[in-house]
């Protein structure tokens, strides 16, 4: 029988834990559930250990610091993450797994956005921000992902052994959908329901501070992945301010035989310089990402191989 393992990122969510351990016990009963705890004051981890989970701790605080021991140390066929705020019912949980294990996926997605998301989440600058996180992947990505942030997913081994994670906090979600999408893992979107949290659970999510980490780890991520398009916009940018200060310069040459703005015509040439420069470096380092998902192809099927081993 494949091994499958739940794992359950948790701070303080002591008034819903039981539940959600109880809940995929049920939803799974082969499976092994992990409750890695991050720094919670309220007992999150004792009640979890009672409710039949394996609590491990991570001290390290940010959601990606716990996810990246997760899958450092955790060792399993098909991985099915869930938040342990019980906004995810458990009751999609078996079809999940099924399409990693079965069908070969790589990730499949938990669409909130699709069902009752919503509906049932009342803080508008959060919907607001979905959608706008959404359109700005798939426009920069060329995708057609419903739900980029869901914390609700299942993973194939393969993904979780070969993924780097990098962020520390809320933003992980954002980094694993464009690490999917440029390394061409096989996606599959789930439509799951969302319920908003129960009486006595708090988010922990600040809707501008972490709205704002996550459009700049969409920047960072599209300047690694995608190095030749954002260099080339950086030296477009550039070289139109250059022509801006050139061209009256010259129509005034034009007019007059003589150059009166030798100031501007120095920006001009400086500002120039560095829209070639930047487009050279986008060139030079779109070469080195090619290389490197070259490379990534071959650590994968090193990787398969060490699992049939």
């Amino acid at each position: 029988m494949a091994e499958i393992a739940v794992l359950i990122p948790c701070y303080n969510e002591s008034s819903t834990i039981e539940k959600v351990v109880k809940d995929f016990r049920k939803a799974l009963p082969e499976a092994v559930i992990y409750v890695y705890d991050n720094n919670s004051t309220d007992c999150t981890d004792e009640i979890a250990r009672r409710a039949g989970a394996v609590v491990r701790y991570e001290y390290r605080q940010g959601k990606g610091n716990v996810i990246r021991s997760m899958f450092r140390d955790i060792d399993a066929d098909c991985y099915l993450m869930i938040d342990g705020d019980d906004t995810y019912p458990a009751e999609h949980a078996g079809q999940m797994a099924e399409l990693v294990l079965n069908k070969g996926v790589d990730m499949v997605i938990g669409d909130r956005l699709s069902s009752t998301y919503f509906t049932e989440n009342k803080r508008r600058f959060h919907n607001f921000g979905n959608r706008i996180v959404r359109n700005l992947i798939n426009w920069l990505f060329h995708s057609e992902i419903r739900d980029i942030m869901t914390g609700y997913r299942a993973f194939s081994r393969r993904f979780v052994k070969s993924f780097p994670v990098l962020s520390k906090g809320f933003e992980i979600e954002t980094e694993m959908t464009i690490h999917a999408l440029d390394k061409n893992f096989l996606l599959e979107e789930m439509a799951v329901c969302y319920r908003d949290r129960s009486e006595g659970s708090e988010s922990k999510l600040n809707t501008v501070s972490d709205g704002i980490k996550v459009l700049k780890t969409i920047a960072t991520l599209f300047r690694d992945y995608k190095p030749l398009v954002f260099f080339s916009v950086v030296s477009a940018v550039c070289n139109l301010a250059a022509l801006g200060l050139f061209l009256p310069v010259l129509l005034e040459y034009f007019a007059t035989g003589y150059v009166f703005r030798f100031p501007t015509l120095i920006v001009s040439g400086v500002l120039a310089t560095i829209g070639i420069l930047m487009w050279i470096c986008g060139l030079i380092l779109h070469v080195v990402v090619k290389k490197h998902r070259q490379l990534y192809e071959l650590f994968l099927n090193q990787l398969k191989s060490e699992k049939k081993e």
